[in-house]
């Protein structure tokens, strides 16, 4: 079984900015079968003009949107209360992947990382910048 991957928007703008490394990723990852999991409000913040995101609605179409109930969204605020924030889509982001163990690809990897130790999960989330 292979560690699942949560991309956040910073991966969804590299995709649709035709960003090679990332493409490779993705490839590689969905030869792989690997989970790869984009919660559904990472889409509403990388989504600007969808005349010009073909790539990315493509993209969408290989991975698992998460939908955001309240137990994510009640865990997320208080992740944001903790660590002194109030960017939700990071928490988000942060708590779906230390709840699947997976591996974070984010272009803000310094959010993320803040949020993860406010959490005080073991193991530590793994994070891959874009």
């Amino acid at each position: 079984m292979s560690i699942p991957y949560v991309y956040d928007a910073g991966a969804l703008i590299a995709i649709g900015n035709n960003d090679r490394r990332m493409w490779a990723i993705h490839h590689l990852a969905v030869e792989e079968a690997r989970r790869i999991v984009v919660p559904a409000v990472v889409i509403g913040q990388a989504s600007r003009d969808p005349r010009r995101q073909a790539r990315l609605n493509a993209l969408l179409h290989t991975c698992q949107i998460e939908p955001i109930g309240p137990e994510v969204s009640k865990a997320a605020g208080v992740l944001c209360g903790r660590a002194g924030t109030s960017d939700i889509v990071d928490a988000i982001v942060t708590v779906i992947a230390l709840t699947l163990g997976a591996v974070v690809f984010t272009s803000d990897p310094k959010h993320i990382l803040a949020l993860a130790a406010e959490s005080a999960a073991k193991p530590g989330l793994v994070i891959k910048t874009v």
